[in-house]
């Protein structure tokens, strides 16, 4: 009898590629995790990861337990769900990891719909970028994310979430006040490929939207400063140190009297940001409610995905 508790481990070593990696995001020893693949090994009769110097990857026998356990660990979830809905699941407590932005635009609207409307369920929010939340709903950390579309994020066709789409919004132009472009209504990217630009850090996904968008324009940006706090991006555009890409809604209430705020002409480069929960889930009376207010704040504060 394969026991669920080893197959989350198992899959939580497929997404990190680690032992010691997945033990953190267990709260679990290295040793623990090694334990409990090797008695996993053995209630299958195969070999599943195989260990090197770069970490720990599945063999095809843990590749097709995975597949399995995807569906074993969703089921799971939709039973819990389903057992919460037959004992009322009126009042609990629901996390939610999201950026900086998106608690703003939508998750404390959310709450605020939450309060009249389901008030015994309890909303506890964590500020997380939005590469960062999708890890910690599949590790258990969290129970819902609101998380943006990056290289390398989990498709819309991953069997470990669902996700539900929130709203998309373009990136407009900063540019000091005297840069060249500052009387144009609308600014073609290609115009600024010798500028200096300021943008945020690798990994966050902003970053590979100013860059894709750059690219998809014919050059390279020229990044010299950098920041993930767009209040920051926009003081140094404001001091002439650059220019820079910035999410619509993130400009909204901040001081931009320094700078120009000009659209993008042509496709503009868009943030999509969606709400993910784990596959199964989205039925719990307690998490279904908190998704529910979650689209129909972001139907009202911004033009929906």
């Amino acid at each position: 009898m394969i026991e669920a508790r080893r197959l989350h481990i198992l899959r939580a070593v497929a997404d990190h590629r680690t032992v010691t990696a997945a033990a953190a995001a267990l709260y679990l020893t290295p040793s623990a995790v090694s334990q409990q693949l090797t008695a996993l090994e053995q209630e299958t009769g195969h070999r599943l990861v195989e260990r090197s110097a770069r970490g720990v990857r599945l063999t095809a026998a843990g590749e097709i337990l995975l597949t399995h356990t995807n569906a074993v660990l969703a089921q799971l979830e939709r039973a819990e769900a389903e057992l919460a809905a037959y004992s009322s699941g009126e009042a609990g407590t629901v996390t939610v990891a999201a950026f900086a932005t998106g608690i703003g635009l939508v998750v404390a609207p959310a709450l605020a719909r939450l309060a009249d409307s389901a008030p015994g369920i309890r909303v506890r929010v964590q500020d997380a970028e939005g590469d960062a939340s999708l890890p910690m709903v599949l590790d258990r950390q969290v129970d819902v994310a609101v998380a943006v579309e990056y290289r390398g994020a989990p498709g819309a066709d991953d069997p470990r979430l669902t996700r539900v789409p929130l709203y998309a919004e373009p990136f407009d132009a900063v540019l000091p006040l005297g840069h060249r472009l500052a009387d144009t209504e609308r600014v073609a990217l290609a115009e600024l490929a010798k500028d200096a630009w300021i943008g945020p850090f690798a990994g966050n996904p902003c970053h590979d939207v100013v860059v894709l968008a750059c690219e998809q324009a014919g050059f390279q940006p020229l990044l010299e400063h950098w920041s993930d706090d767009f209040r920051a991006v926009v003081a140094l555009a404001s001091a002439g140190a650059g220019v820079a890409l910035v999410p619509r809604s993130a400009l909204r209430g901040m001081d931009v009297s320094g700078a120009v705020v000009r659209p993008v002409e042509g496709a503009a480069p868009t943030r999509r940001v969606f709400a993910a929960v784990r596959c199964g889930a989205e039925g719990h009376p307690l998490i279904r409610p908190v998704l529910e207010a979650l689209g129909e704040a972001a139907a009202r504060s911004v033009t929906p995905s």
